[in-house]
């Protein structure tokens, strides 16, 4: 099942701002800690991909007068993958806005 649990996701947000905060103490990197910044770009579009499809596929089960899948259900599923895109486009236009002021600087 490919739910995003917000809670796990909090999680996983405060352990790296931990150990990013322990690099920045020690001059290295935390112990453990292999996952390139493209790395993690990449699962979190993926994960915003899977949760659209799931969504889409429980509307369309919905649809189709599935007995298993409630209506709750179905717009539940919608507003995280809703959600989850709205986050991973505010991100996106952060970074592009963060280039562009890079681009822009006097060398």
């Amino acid at each position: 099942m490919n739910q995003i649990d917000v809670n796990s996701l909090l999680t996983q947000m405060r352990t790296l701002a931990a150990e990013a905060q322990s690099m920045e103490k020690a001059g290295e990197p935390a112990a453990g800690t292999t996952t390139g910044f493209s790395e993690v770009l990449q699962n979190s579009v993926d994960s915003v991909n899977q949760a659209q499809q799931k969504a889409g596929e429980l509307a369309a089960a919905f649809e189709a007068g599935t007995t298993d899948v409630d209506l709750a259900e179905v717009m539940i599923s919608l507003q995280k993958a809703s959600l989850s895109f709205t986050a991973m486009t505010e991100v996106r236009n952060k970074l592009v806005t963060a280039y562009q002021e890079i681009m822009n600087m006097p060398v």
